[in-house]
């Protein structure tokens, strides 16, 4: 069988895609994804550490360029605004078509070592935006609500962009998703019903609980 180098990394990727579809995850080896790409299985474990690490190859670089895009944000008066936005922003088909990212999506979701790797992938994103709000100076308990609520909102915004059989675009489907945070911040009050006060400050709580309110954006 040829080996070549150029374009191996996409060659098995798909290929990877391909045999998982075909055969089943677990049924598929690195040893048949490198033959179908015409690499060496040395080559394969010279990209890749394993087979599912095959699924999540852009998740460092991903998350580096997001927390990137958030520390340059220029106003995080509302800091829970700027992780949605900065996530909506992205251009996700860069990493596959729309069609390519709806069957990875579903193969993860079939396969609970996949998505426990994704929920591992997850929280060291929001994470990465928790430690970039903090760097610009936002309130360490703001901080990690809006890392985690917005990663969240995200989520959900982007599952249903998958799913749509329609071209609605993945921001205004994430600014539906946000609104939906209107009926859910009211019960988060204290047991009289009246929201705690805090000072108003850059990230400060009333930052945080007010987002949702303005107009439902992201």
């Amino acid at each position: 069988m040829p080996r070549w180098e150029e374009g191996s990394e996409e060659r098995m990727k798909q290929s990877a895609m391909e045999l998982f579809e075909e055969q089943g995850f677990e049924a598929t080896t690195a040893v048949q994804i490198a033959e179908r790409a015409g690499v060496t299985t040395r080559t394969f474990f010279r990209y890749f550490p394993d087979k599912e690490e095959i699924l999540f190859a852009d998740a460092d670089l991903l998350d580096a360029a997001l927390v990137q895009e958030l520390l340059q944000t220029p106003d995080l008066e509302q800091p829970l605004r700027a992780v949605v936005r900065t996530l909506a922003g992205y251009d996700w088909e860069k990493l596959g078509s729309r069609d390519v990212l709806r069957r990875r999506s579903r193969l993860i979701a079939s396969n609970s070592g996949l998505l426990e790797r994704d929920l591992i992938k997850q929280h060291q994103m929001a994470e990465g935006f928790r430690r970039a709000l903090r760097e610009r100076g936002v309130d360490p308990d703001v901080a990690e609500l809006a890392a985690g609520t917005g990663s969240q909102v995200f989520r959900t915004a982007y599952r249903k962009w998958l799913e749509s059989d329609d071209n609605t675009d993945l921001t205004t489907i994430t600014d539906t998703v946000t609104s939906l945070l209107t009926d859910i911040v009211p019960a988060a009050r204290s047991p009289r019903g009246q929201v705690p006060a805090s000072p108003r400050r850059r990230g400060s709580r009333r930052d945080l609980q007010a987002t949702p309110h303005e107009g439902g954006t992201a």
